[in-house]
């Protein structure tokens, strides 16, 4: 072969090299991020090009798919009590795309699962269409729509949890959304999604409370503050005195801290304290046990862990490193100390089984389309928050908050319960609203079935000076703890 032909062959062999190394490349390296990408339509064309999977409540799906006639799409999202279950599903949208389950577990929704290849094969075979399998959840129906029911038109959000298995039973948000507004592509559903967005709504009903706001938890972090008091033995007896002076001047400052009236917490036991809600004892109790411990003991419940997974994950709850005044505060809820409802309701649901916190979770399985169960859960223990003895002496104190103090309204014929309230400040100088919360749970003789948090962010036409956890959350929290009982 002459010297030309040779630089021919030798070039071309050169391009075909290179075709080959740039094929394997999109083939093997690439194909995901270009599978993912924003602009390939062909992914959410093939997502809708059969109905999705459902999703599955106490045997019943609240999800549905129906066929539409225009665009690219065949089908799109439908949802049962959209707007109530909104926080627990997510959307699918064929334009906006999906969240929270819809999302994370699209996949076997879709039916595209390496779980469900057998599946996939049997119905090329037989020539059936595919399908998708569905994601049965932990929410109890009953409890769900009481929180829903509960908060009314109300902006805040409620999260109920199985203390024994950290299955979570209710997630409510208040404003919230129907999926289903903005599940197609028409226009009606763009102006449906802008309608929504916060830069025009103010209310922020999109943003899902439950799980991915905190808040200052005010007074029903006394509860975590009282155990750190006990764990480290500061306190043994919650009936004995606790050395709490009256006015309780904040550490190394000359600023007296208040109590909500004239209460009797100087020198209170920690049971009279948590009783009536005294700040002076908790802000000193917290002083005592200092910022490293309380940081530690508040992280053994959930705070400052940035991966709590439902699979939707929660925003982290913090309680931060600061200084001694910041840290006083903080030890009654304010200052920079921050929390889910979600977090909340795990506090409640340790000290409620002893001191054990289970990991929160809200899908119970995952079914293929032939009905076998392909994944599932099992309770795992997340940390020992406290010692079952430290549990026992809170949960005395709780209940003794909803039998005679500030959490009667929570009370049920028959039943115990314990609670925490909670009016949490905020804003510049404490200006806005105050947040009402409580936290409590319910036992029984079988054990403790339900813990659960309540936030009430805003409730419109009721003053300032009557915004109170006893007043406006215990009795949503009382409506969720007895759909549990019902069940």
């Amino acid at each position: 072969m002459n010297k030309p032909l040779r630089r021919v062959a030798v070039f071309c062999g050169l391009l075909i090299l290179s075709l080959l190394v740039r094929d394997n490349w999109i083939q093997f390296v690439a194909a995901d991020d270009l599978k993912n990408h924003k602009n390939n339509r062909r992914v959410p064309i093939e997502r809708y090009a059969q109905p999705r999977g459902d999703i599955i409540v106490d045997g019943e799906p609240i999800t549905g798919s129906v066929k539409v006639d225009t665009g690219d799409f065949k089908y799109k999202r439908t949802y049962k009590n959209g707007p109530m279950y909104a926080p627990v599903t997510g959307y699918a949208s064929q334009v906006f795309g999906t969240t929270q389950i819809e999302n994370l577990q699209d996949s076997i929704l879709t039916g595209d699962d390496d779980r469900l290849f057998f599946n996939r094969t049997l119905d090329v075979l037989t020539g059936k269409p595919k399908k998708g399998g569905d994601v049965v959840t932990t929410i109890n129906p009953d409890a769900q729509k009481a929180a829903w029911e509960g908060l009314g038109d109300k902006k805040g959000a409620v999260a109920a949890i199985d203390p024994e298995t950290g299955a979570i039973l209710a997630l409510v948000s208040t404003p919230s959304y129907d999926p289903s507004a903005f599940a197609g592509s028409s226009d009606e559903d763009g102006k449906a999604w802008n309608a929504l967005q916060k830069k025009n709504n103010s209310d922020d009903p999109m943003l899902n409370r439950a799980l991915r706001q905190t808040y200052p938890p005010g007074s029903t972090f006394k509860v975590v503050t009282a155990a750190a008091a006990l764990e480290e033995g500061i306190y043994d007896d919650v009936n004995g005195k606790t050395d709490s002076p009256l006015p309780y001047i904040l550490p190394q400052t000359t600023t007296p801290l208040k109590n909500e009236g004239n209460l009797p917490c100087e020198d209170a036991s920690l049971m009279k304290a948590l009783e009536v809600s005294c700040n002076t004892v908790f802000a000193a109790a917290a002083d005592k046990v200092g910022n490293e411990k309380m940081q530690e003991y508040a992280e053994k419940f959930g705070f400052n862990n940035p991966k709590v997974d439902t699979p939707t994950r929660a925003a982290e709850s913090v309680y931060p490193e600061d200084n001694r005044p910041q840290n006083a505060m903080a030890g009654i809820g304010q200052a920079s100390n921050r929390a889910t409802p979600l977090q909340m309701a795990m506090v409640a649901a340790a000290i409620a089984n002893d001191g054990k916190l289970m990991k929160p979770y809200l899908v119970q399985q995952l079914v293929a389309p032939n009905l076998n169960v392909i994944e599932q859960t099992d309770p795992s223990k997340m940390s020992d928050a406290v010692s079952p003895e430290t549990a026992q002496k809170l949960q005395q104190m709780m209940e003794n908050v909803v039998e005679r103090g500030t959490g009667t309204n929570a009370k049920i014929s028959g039943v115990t319960v314990g609670g925490k309230t909670g009016t949490a400040q905020h804003g510049v100088d404490n200006s806005g609203n105050p947040y009402a919360w409580f936290i409590s749970y319910a036992k029984t003789d079988d054990g403790s079935p339900v813990a659960v948090a309540v936030v009430v962010e805003d409730a419109s036409g009721t003053a300032r000076d009557d915004i109170a956890g006893g007043r406006l959350a215990a009795p949503i929290a009382k409506d969720v703890m007895q759909a549990v009982l019902k069940k």
